[in-house]
């Protein structure tokens, strides 16, 4: 089982690479299930709607008006798009909110990557992940496309959950075989963000003695790597998911930044 995150940066997928990735790994008997993000997407809708929004720790402070724009974006326009892409490429695909069931349950998110305290209004830290819908999917030979939003346990309705987090929680779930997450930079660098200082393989411990150093949206992806291996992963490889080749590579062990137990 491989999970990859696909980051709203990289979403630029004219040539079907992505697709075509992703059936080449289904042809190894490789399931795959599909986390997507939408950044840009978002920014745009709020833009349209003249509403502000601002980032704390990478994190993007959601007030409800802000999550009822993040909600739609992501599980009904960004999701769907992402599955019709796959289906376009000869895979069967099918979105889905992680509301649904629900597949993510988590609380409101108190603290940033380096610890500090923090309010990000409706923002949410995953806590628990049904993998019933995901496995069943995946038995039918179906790519779950999940949006990152999230049941709150308390019952009081969704919380926007960062995608890297939501992907390496269901990475850790379903015990995978590697999380890829592809952004918009070549992987993790030591001193971000001098690109010189690419680091190629890492283990989670010295990982997590650096993680302090990481700011914007680099924090939350460092975070995410660090959460997947502990939760259960075999291991998580950060990759320019704008290079259509990287994909590719990364299923063939190459690239990126490699983080292992």
């Amino acid at each position: 089982m491989i999970v990859v995150k696909f980051g709203g940066h990289a979403m630029k997928d004219e040539n079907g690479a992505f697709a075509q990735a992703i059936a080449a790994a289904q042809a190894t008997g490789e399931s795959v299930v599909v986390v997507h993000g939408g950044g840009p997407q978002i920014d745009a809708a709020l833009k349209a709607k003249g509403i502000e929004s601002s980032f704390v720790g990478g994190f993007r402070f959601t007030t409800p008006e802000i999550f009822e724009v993040v909600e739609t974006v992501l599980a009904n326009e960004v999701g769907p798009k992402v599955a019709q892409t796959l289906i376009k490429g000869g895979i069967k695909a099918q979105a889905l909110s992680g509301r649904t069931l629900p597949t993510l349950i988590a609380r409101k998110k108190t603290t940033l990557v380096d610890g500090s305290n923090a309010d990000l209004g409706s923002v949410g830290d995953v806590v628990r992940v049904d993998v019933s819908a995901l496995k069943e999917l995946v038995s039918k030979g179906v790519v779950p496309v999940v949006a990152p939003i999230s049941s709150d346990e308390g019952g009081s309705g969704g919380l926007n959950v960062n995608a890297d987090l939501a992907a390496a929680a269901i990475a850790g779930a379903l015990d995978a075989s590697a999380l890829i997450v592809m952004t918009d930079v070549a992987g993790i660098y030591r001193s971000w963000p001098d690109t010189s200082s690419l680091i190629e393989s890492i283990s989670s411990d010295e990982l997590n003695a650096i993680k302090a150093g990481f700011a914007e949206g680099m924090a939350p992806k460092v975070q995410a790597a660090l959460d997947a291996v502990a939760s259960g992963a075999k291991a998580v490889r950060i990759i320019d998911g704008t290079d259509p080749n990287s994909f590719a590579d990364a299923l063939l062990s190459k690239g990126g930044t490699l983080v292992i137990a």
